[in-house]
């Protein structure tokens, strides 16, 4: 089907147009949507948008067996292949370890092979973080990266007097009044706040989605609830929606 697509004559016009950069965008999008739908607990979405991020997979391997660089085939093989060096428990010698043990383990073959890709060349315990990831979601990879080699606070109570720290620096730069200050500073305050989260043990992405659903949920709140006093919201002073705000907390609270 995608290579009837992507013929020359006959098939689709936008698909023929496409390349692995301006797919791309497409393929994080359908990631997130698979994630979506997993947070709601939607399988009818589930198993659409798994459908939807397996095409990206197919689109990306026909265009590159275009280019006569692999095709589908070799997608698969090189994962199968991957899952097997990596299992050596499991399809070789099964040794009954734990998935802490499993987990130490894959993570030094995943070093190892780092080492293996750099082709001599000096090999970081950073290497690997793609660009492309989510920023939050890098920045806890980054994070993880730099604790397997001891770069690590011991306990959580150290990154809070961090969180003070960058949080009046932020206030600093604002006060300095020079953007790309400010801009420098609460990136800090964001990375060390993800830094937090993962001492924690607390996905920092699924924690802000978590906070994205919360805010929505009670904004829309907001506005039924003046829409039901006969207000619209848009034309409520601050401290009048404010008052909405809490109402809605409370409401929330009261039914848990």
């Amino acid at each position: 089907m995608m290579a009837r697509l992507r013929t020359p004559g006959s098939g689709c016009a936008w698909d023929l147009e496409q390349n692995y950069a301006t797919i791309a965008p497409y393929t994080i999008e359908e990631a997130y949507e698979v994630a979506d739908a997993i947070e709601r607990g939607n399988m009818a979405d589930l198993k659409e948008e798994l459908g939807d991020l397996l095409f990206q997979v197919v689109f990306h391997s026909q265009m590159a067996s275009e280019d006569g660089a692999f095709d589908i085939g070799d997608v698969t093989d090189a994962i199968a292949e991957k899952m097997v060096r990596r299992h050596p428990h499991v399809f070789e010698t099964p040794d009954g370890r734990s998935a802490n043990d499993q987990t130490r383990a894959w993570e030094r073959m995943k070093a190892e092979e780092r080492v293996h890709k750099s082709r001599g060349n000096s090999a970081s315990a950073l290497d690997g973080v793609a660009l492309a990831l989510p920023a939050l979601l890098r920045a806890e990879k980054l994070q993880k990266r730099a604790a397997r080699v001891g770069f690590d606070w011991a306990e959580a109570e150290p990154i809070f007097d961090k969180l003070d720290e960058e949080i009046r620096e932020v206030r600093e730069a604002i006060a300095s009044g020079i953007q790309d200050d400010v801009e420098d500073e609460l990136g800090d305050l964001l990375f060390v706040a993800a830094n937090l989260s993962r001492r924690l043990d607390i996905d920092p992405e699924q924690a802000l989605r978590r906070a994205n659903a919360k805010f929505e949920r009670r904004f829309r709140a907001m506005e039924a609830a003046a829409t039901a006093d006969g207000l619209a919201f848009s034309d409520l002073s601050l401290d009048e929606q404010e008052a909405y705000w809490q109402q809605v907390k409370r409401a929330e609270k009261a039914a848990t």
